[in-house]
C-alpha cells in the first residue's frame, strides 16, 4: 500500500514563540506546517495552498481570530475546511462564540498536547 501524501496544516499565530512550539507538537503528526503571522496572511496561503486544516489563535491585533474565521467561511471553497479555534481566553461562552464565528472545534490555552494531537486526528481523517 502507498504512503499517504502529507497535507498541510495552516498554523495562524502572532507570536513567533507559539508558531516554534507548535510546530515541535505537530512534528510528531509528520504533516507540512504552514506558519502564518496574521489572519490576512492566513487568507492569503488559503488561496494557494490546499491546506487540510486550520489551527487559529483567536487574540491577535488587526483581524482576530473570530473575524480572519468568519472570512474564510464567507469562501464556498471552505465551508467544510476544519478550523479549531485556540485562545488563552477560556472564559464562559468562549467556547461558543469561536464556534458561531464559524470554527469546527475549540481548545484552549495553554494547549494540551494529547488534545491538540486528537483534534488533528480526528478531523485529518474526516
Amino acid at each position: 500500500m502507498a504512503a499517504r501524501e502529507k497535507v498541510n496544516i495552516l498554523m495562524v499565530d502572532d507570536q513567533p514563540a507559539k508558531l516554534l512550539s507548535y510546530e515541535v507538537i505537530l512534528a510528531e503528526l509528520g504533516e507540512n506546517l504552514i506558519k502564518a503571522n496574521s489572519g490576512g496572511e492566513a487568507l492569503e496561503y488559503l488561496l494557494k495552498e490546499d491546506v487540510a486544516v486550520v489551527l487559529m489563535d483567536v487574540m491577535m491585533p488587526e483581524m482576530d481570530g473570530y473575524e480572519t474565521i468568519q472570512v474564510i467561511r464567507q469562501n464556498p471553497s471552505f465551508r467544510r475546511l476544519p478550523i479549531v479555534a485556540l485562545t488563552a481566553k477560556a472564559m464562559k461562552g468562549d467556547r461558543e462564540k469561536c464556534l458561531e464565528a464559524g470554527a469546527s472545534d475549540y481548545l484552549a490555552k495553554p494547549v494540551n498536547t494529547e488534545q491538540l494531537l486528537a483534534s488533528l486526528r480526528l478531523w485529518l481523517h474526516r
